[in-house]
């Protein structure tokens, strides 16, 4: 009798990042491997925001901390809502722990990028086209990639994997900038 594979979160994370779909079998879609997902998305803000109020951030630290945990929370909330309208629910959950763990790829392009945008620099073009160059390649990246794991985690059509996209994005954003307006509005 042979052993079934041992899934792999790093091994999954490197293959959805190449756009590879096999890496979705790397992912449990559980309650608790969505909050393995999540803790150390959250577990960094955190941090940072206690140390932002043991520094003097007062409610400018708050009002931080809040939005970033909006933001990462907002999209498993939209997604699991939109799969839930068109009959996806039951490939939802492993969706958002791939979807959370694939967003640690993100960051590593950047880094990517980022070395990129020397080249460039150093082939004479401005700092501004290049920063504005790594920027643009992050934003295309991420979409992409969010993309792509909407079309092959809930097995959507390519539009509905662009309204995914536009939902989790704007949605995010629009939560997320909410308590920053709040705050500015009450001082």
């Amino acid at each position: 009798m042979s052993e079934a594979p041992r899934r792999n979160v790093f091994r999954g994370i490197m293959r959805l990042a190449r756009f590879q779909a096999e890496g979705f079998a790397e992912f449990a879609g559980t309650r608790q491997a969505f909050l393995n997902s999540l803790a150390p998305l959250i577990a960094f803000p955190l941090v940072g925001g206690v140390l932002m109020l043991i520094g003097g951030g007062g409610v400018g630290a708050v009002v931080d901390l809040l939005a970033t945990v909006i933001a990462l929370l907002s999209p498993p909330v939209i997604g699991e809502a939109l799969a839930r309208r068109w009959g996806r629910d039951e490939l939802w959950l492993r969706y958002a722990v791939a979807f959370n763990w694939a967003q640690w790829a993100v960051p590593v392009v950047a880094l990517g990028m980022l070395l990129g945008m020397g080249i460039l620099r150093r082939l004479g073009v401005g700092e501004r086209e290049a920063a504005m160059a790594l920027l643009f390649g992050i934003a295309a990246y991420g979409m992409a990639l969010h993309w792509f794991l909407a079309r092959h985690g809930l097995m959507l059509s390519r539009g509905q994997a662009v309204l995914m996209v536009l939902a989790l994005n704007l949605g995010t954003v629009m939560l997320a900038v909410a308590p920053r307006l709040m705050a500015d509005m009450l001082r």
